[in-house]
């Protein structure tokens, strides 16, 4: 039985342990296995592969029972999840249900969230842009949260890193604000959407509009073809997952990568219940995990773990990390873990017409969105009644006119031949919260899930600062549509629920001071040095660009520094 017992620990045990599958754990297994180690990556959900498992992907609009609405059964039985954009027939198989992993709202939240083997990276809106010392340096200089322990140089040779392999497609626009990257060639924009660029820059000294920059492969490198990807081919149905691997994804890109080494074993339907720390030899030695079908629990091990699990269900399983050394959850000597959470305001917009231009219409689809504005408040100076700032989106299109009078054949004559109307134009606004103490997640004392996990408390709220924010951006908006020339301008307050903008940050902070941190400059956990965090969990704050492109940035960073502090037998 002893004999048994040793050749199961062996089998159980790996170099590395992975926590997630989504785009940072993707990352960091790629990284790993491309560097000899033998990797496990486990994933709460089931398993999903490239091509094989996107049922939806070619179908066309009159194939959906629908045309695209979920069955209104549907809809109430998932209050949460049909607030989400994405929550449509031909997406929400890769969209967690409301009842299948419950949590507890202290405030309204809505947690939207992708369990299956490449996790959000199958529904992410792809849209990727460099932080600048603007942004690492903004804890400091705006007295807010604590001062991020790295800034822009740190990170800018790792950006270029995962921008070449993962393939971002944008225009070098010289902004100090927004630092260009290894790009492919940008998406063009429209006629209205450079119109309204023109306008900006003409008008204002500080403010541009910008080709969105975004991770399609507008023109494939070698690199991109030896993934087996294909140029992006502009269909925008990128959420049922693309069979061309014309966006980023874990199952397109990084986890096929990976598995190409022979390093990687992947195990979907693995719910991590807790990371092993154990207390005589004072270091995390596994994971511990259920099988989510089975309910079977087992003991993985290995030398070092990286905690990918998206933002929220890392500090889940990070505050159900007990020991007698960590008896409020794995590093958190201080009591500040899963506090200071923070998003993006994504709850206003503003729409309008513009009659100019008629001589032009739209051909084709831009997977890029149009354009954007990049943060131009506050940015060297302090000139508002709130903190920090915002970016924004900006789109146009063609409208038509459909004549629907008529009945029978005439009806029917007139729906097919629309005429083209005038031009719409939108934008939506990317606000950065601030961290607080009071914005925090924390495991119920008594209700468990079907995984004998703690469900999460969400206590996670705007404050005037945002609310301040807010008003600027529909006021500075307003003027300069008017300006533009735009009509019929309506002003959009959301009044949404924090979480629809899926970009939650924070909780296990980075930071100096282990007193007011959870992870160091390298992402390990201060007082667990074995352990690593590079997804949203780690985010010291969030800025205003999308984050996804900095974790993958900072999680290629941090396994090439735990790879070397293991040679050094540090780890």
């Amino acid at each position: 039985m002893s004999n048994f017992n040793i050749d199961a620990q062996k089998a159980q045990t790996f170099d590395a342990i992975v926590i997630g599958s989504g785009i940072s754990g993707g990352w960091a297994a790629k990284e790993f296995t491309e560097k000899g180690l033998k990797t496990l990556v486990l994933e709460r959900g089931r398993d999903v592969q490239h091509l094989k498992d996107y049922p939806t992907t070619n179908k066309y609009p009159y194939e959906f029972e629908h045309l695209g609405e979920p069955k209104l059964a549907i809809q109430k039985e998932n209050p949460i999840a049909s607030r989400c954009y994405i929550f449509k027939e031909d997406a929400m198989h890769f969209v967690v249900k409301d009842k299948e992993h419950p949590y507890v709202q202290e405030k309204p939240f809505d947690w939207i969230r992708g369990y299956q083997v490449g996790g959000k990276s199958l529904l992410w809106a792809r849209q990727t842009q460099r932080w600048s010392d603007l942004d690492f340096e903004g804890p400091a200089r705006d007295d807010f949260a604590v001062d991020w322990p790295i800034r822009y140089k740190d990170i800018a040779p790792w950006y270029s890193y995962v921008e070449k392999f993962a393939g971002i497609s944008g225009n070098k626009d010289g902004l100090a604000a927004l630092p260009d990257g290894e790009f492919l060639p940008g998406f063009p924009l429209n006629a209205v959407e450079d119109y309204f660029k023109k306008f900006v820059a003409g008008k204002y000294e500080n403010r541009h509009v910008i080709s969105a920059r975004c991770a399609h492969l507008s023109k494939p490198n070698q690199i991109h073809l030896d993934q087996g990807r294909a140029q992006c081919q502009n269909r925008t149905l990128c959420q049922r997952g693309c069979p061309f691997g014309g966006y980023f994804s874990s199952n397109a890109s990084t986890l096929p990568w990976a598995a190409k080494t022979g390093n990687l074993t992947l195990r979907p339907n693995s719910v991590v219940q807790a990371v092993i720390y154990d207390d005589k030899k004072e270091k995390v030695t596994g994971v511990r995990v259920m099988d989510a079908n089975t309910k079977e629990v087992i003991d993985y091990y290995a030398k070092v773990v990286f905690v990918n699990a998206a933002a929220l269900n890392t500090n889940l399983i990070l505050l159900n990390s007990v020991s007698q050394r960590f008896p409020q959850g794995l590093g958190n000597d201080h009591g500040q873990l899963g506090k200071y959470v923070a998003f993006h305001n994504y709850s206003a917009r503003i729409s309008a017409e513009y009659d100019g231009l008629k001589q032009f219409t739209t051909d084709g689809r831009n997977p890029a969105g149009g354009g954007y504005l990049p943060r131009f408040r506050n940015l060297y100076k302090q000139e508002t009644n709130f903190k920090r700032g915002y970016a924004a989106g900006f789109s146009a299109y063609r409208s038509s006119d459909r004549d629907s009078s008529g009945v029978g054949a005439g009806l029917k004559e007139n729906l097919l031949h629309p005429t083209i109307g005038p031009w719409k134009v939108g934008s939506h606004m990317m606000g950065e919260t601030i961290p607080k103490e009071s914005n925090y997640v924390s495991l119920h004392p008594d209700q468990k899930d079907a995984w004998d996990m703690p469900l999460l408390n969400i206590s996670v709220d705007y404050d005037e600062n945002d609310v301040q924010m807010k008003k600027d951006y529909l006021e500075q908006l307003t003027e300069m549509f008017t300006e533009a020339g735009f009509k019929n301008i309506k002003a959009n307050d959301a009044s949404q629920a924090p979480g629809l903008d899926i970009h939650e940050m924070g909780g296990a902070r980075m930071g100096h001071d282990p007193k007011t941190s959870i992870l160091n400059k390298w992402n390990q956990v201060h007082a667990c040095p074995n352990v690593f965090v590079t997804d949203g969990a780690c985010m010291t704050s969030t800025s205003t660009q999308n984050p996804s492109l900095t974790y993958m940035a900072l999680t290629a960073r941090a396994v090439d520094y735990a790879v070397a502090a293991m040679k050094r037998k540090e780890l």
